[in-house]
C-alpha cells in the first residue's frame, strides 16, 4: 500500500542525500586533508536534520508507532556468515598462493 504522506520534494531530497552518501563523488574530494572528510561529517548530518524537519510531525509519529508495534526478529543467518568467512578464507589463500609463487610469474 502506497501512501503519499510526504511531499515530493522531501522524497527527492531523501534520494539526493542517499545518493550523495553512497556516491564516490564528493563536493570536496576525500584526498584533500581534513576538508575531504569534513564535508561528509558536516553536510550529511545537516541534510538529515533538514529532512527530519520537513517531514510532518503526524507522519513521523505514525511511522514511529508502526515501528514500535512491528515485531523485529533477530535471527542469525548462519549460511551467509559461513559464506563470508569462506570468501575471506579464499581471498587470504589466493593472496598467500600469489605471494609464494610470485617469483615464477616474473
Amino acid at each position: 500500500m502506497v501512501k503519499n504522506l510526504v511531499a515530493w520534494y522531501v522524497k527527492a531530497l531523501i534520494i539526493f542525500v542517499l545518493a550523495y552518501a553512497f556516491s564516490p563523488i564528493d563536493l570536496i574530494p576525500d584526498f584533500i586533508p581534513i576538508l575531504g572528510i569534513l564535508d561528509d561529517l558536516v553536510l550529511l548530518p545537516i541534510l538529515i536534520f533538514f529532512i527530519i524537519k520537513l517531514i510532518p510531525k503526524d507522519v513521523m509519529a505514525y511511522c514511529r508507532a508502526l515501528a514500535k508495534e512491528h515485531k523485529f526478529t533477530n535471527q542469525k543467518n548462519w549460511f551467509f556468515g559461513i559464506l563470508v568467512i569462506f570468501l575471506w578464507a579464499a581471498l587470504i589463500f589466493w593472496a598467500v598462493l600469489f605471494y609464494v609463487n610470485r617469483e615464477s610469474l616474473f
